[in-house]
């Protein structure tokens, strides 16, 4: 058991309403006081006639595709299956499909029930899924989209154009908590700065907490705090990307589990309250949260442009390669290494060009003494 006390003096509030005693043991053990205040509930479609009315329609015509989205999602559908007597059935009729899985943990419930991904989107995003196929000839081919929890009718009908058949099979419903009263209370230590973070374990509760917000009439200063003073903590990239829209920078852990999250957040909260020191280009560097500053003055950056100085500070003088800055720029940036030189670009502009080099053929470096 860690006995690091890295999150001693920071409160936390966590809106999952899964797993949350073992994400907030988690951060309890690194110190942390963990507030409570779940967003969302989620209800079982097991009972619901649609779900096994789409059962019995991929074992009586089984699909080209099968979009695996969740590894809950899949498991809780093979399980249904299997209540009902189909669970033989509906294995075998997804043996023949190619299927996409939106990430590990969809694969581990695919390969539990004896099947095998084609393919796997790297970045866990259904766009990406959707980027994979989207030069591929669809019609008249039969796809099966696993859903959980939040809609993918945007993604089924961006599929259908290209001409296939899409059958949503809805696993799991996620819908606002019926008791909201933690989430105001919650709404109200982040708009006061009362709170260090609010992580996140799904995308739709960053919705919900904004929907709160606005209802307690401050979401003005939730958005604010979260550009700067409270940090949001995101589980993955899906999740982030919901943060997108308010340009509000996360903390993201490399794998999308919640020990990570935790022991990412152990990292980040105290290097952003002390605040990120550099001597670069002769002159000083201070990342401080959201808050840039050189020289003492401050510098206001957009996401992109913020994204790519975070990942070069984050070991000053090392080359960071352009898929590296790409991977960490804000979902919805064009996936191209285009991005990524328009994002320099806009950073040189804002904190001066001698400050970020480039290496030729390699990446990009800040201009410290010592490159590591």
């Amino acid at each position: 058991m860690s006995t690091d006390q890295a999150l001693a003096g920071y409160r936390i509030g966590i809106t999952s309403s899964r797993r949350v005693s073992e994400l907030a043991t988690m951060l309890e053990r690194q110190g942390a006081v963990v507030e409570s205040a779940p967003a969302l509930m989620i209800l079982s479609c097991i009972e619901d006639v649609q779900l096994r009315v789409a059962t019995v329609a991929c074992i009586e015509a089984p699909p080209d595709f099968l979009i695996a989205n969740t590894g809950v999602g899949m498991r809780g559908w093979f399980d249904a299956a299997a209540e009902w007597g189909l669970g033989a059935e509906l294995v075998a009729s997804l043996q023949g499909c190619e299927i996409l899985a939106r990430g590990s943990k969809a694969v581990g419930a695919v390969r539990a029930a004896g099947l095998h991904e084609s393919w796997v989107s790297s970045s866990e995003s259904l766009d990406d899924i959707l980027a994979h196929l989207r030069d591929r000839d669809l019609t008249g081919t039969r796809i099966v989209l696993q859903e959980h929890g939040v809609s993918t009718s945007a993604v089924a009908a961006a599929l259908e154009r290209q001409g296939a058949e899409v059958t949503v099979v809805t696993v799991y419903r996620c819908l606002p908590a019926a008791d909201q009263a933690p989430l105001f209370r919650l709404v109200d230590l982040v708009a006061d700065r009362d709170v260090d973070a609010v992580v996140f374990t799904v995308a739709a509760a960053v919705k919900v907490l904004m929907d709160v917000a606005a209802a307690s009439g401050r979401k003005r200063e939730v958005v604010d705090a979260l550009r700067g003073h409270v940090s949001a903590a995101c589980v993955g990239p899906v999740t982030a990307e919901a943060f997108g829209h308010w340009g509000i920078p996360v903390i993201q852990p490399a794998r999308s589990r919640l020990g990570a999250l935790a022991r990412e957040i152990g990292v980040q909260l105290p290097a952003r309250r002390h605040g990120i020191r550099i001597d670069v280009g002769g002159r000083q560097l201070v990342m401080s949260g959201a808050d840039v500053a050189i020289d003492g003055a401050a510098v206001r950056l957009s996401p992109a442009p913020y994204a790519v100085l975070k990942a070069l500070a984050r070991e000053p003088g090392r080359i960071v390669t352009r898929r590296e800055l790409l991977s960490g720029l804000p979902t919805g940036h064009a996936a191209s290494e285009h991005a990524v030189e328009a994002a320099v670009a806009r950073l040189r502009t804002a904190v001066g060009a001698d400050l970020v080099r480039t290496v030729v053929k390699r990446g990009y470096r800040l201009a410290v003494e010592s490159p590591e």
